[in-house]
């Protein structure tokens, strides 16, 4: 007889459960429980909504009461937001992984500067060996005998369009005539 009643306890229409309830002991509690024990636990039940309450009144006015104090104390919303912030903040850096991270960042940037250092040293070099280069000193005397050539013509102080004119006369007469020097015009 004890299977039929599961049987029609089943078949009841009772209310969905909530979430995190299980449907299956919700079904099976209330098939045994007597009448007695539902009205005691409804009882408790009303009991706790009622402590709860009380509980949440108290809590506003104990909240009420911590804002007036603050106020008095002159502790603003913002001030508070700050120290909680830095409070955070210290408690970040204070984390294992936090420093862990920053020493090897450290460690990162340590290298990072050596290495731009010997990248800097490297370029340095290549630029040594450009300028001893047999290549450059010959460009090098080349410009020294231009400049010789432009500077000897024209007293010191000149504008930068004699200059050009003088290099541009200096460099024409260095090498073969223009074809458009050679050419008669009509």
């Amino acid at each position: 007889m004890e299977t039929g009643l599961r049987i029609t306890g089943l078949l009841r229409t009772d209310p969905v459960p909530e979430a995190g309830e299980d449907a299956a002991a919700t079904i099976s509690v209330t098939e045994t429980l007597s009448e007695e024990e539902q009205e005691e636990l409804r009882s408790e039940l009303a009991k706790v909504e009622e402590e709860i309450q009380t509980l949440s009144q108290v809590l506003a006015a104990k909240e009420k009461h911590l804002a007036e104090i603050k106020r008095k104390l002159g502790i603003s919303s913002l001030q508070e937001l700050r120290q909680n912030i830095a409070k955070g903040w210290q408690d970040v850096t204070a984390t294992p992984a936090y420093k862990k991270t920053s020493e090897t960042l450290s460690q990162a940037g340590q290298k990072a500067s050596a290495a731009f250092a010997s990248v800097g040293s490297v370029i340095t070099k290549k630029l040594e060996d450009v300028k001893n280069s047999p290549t450059f000193k010959s460009f090098e005397e080349k410009v020294e005998n231009l400049k010789s050539k432009v500077g000897g013509t024209k007293p010191a102080g000149g504008d930068f369009g004699d200059v050009l004119n003088s290099t541009a006369s200096a460099s024409a007469t260095a090498t073969e005539p223009l074809p458009e020097q050679t050419q008669a015009g009509p």
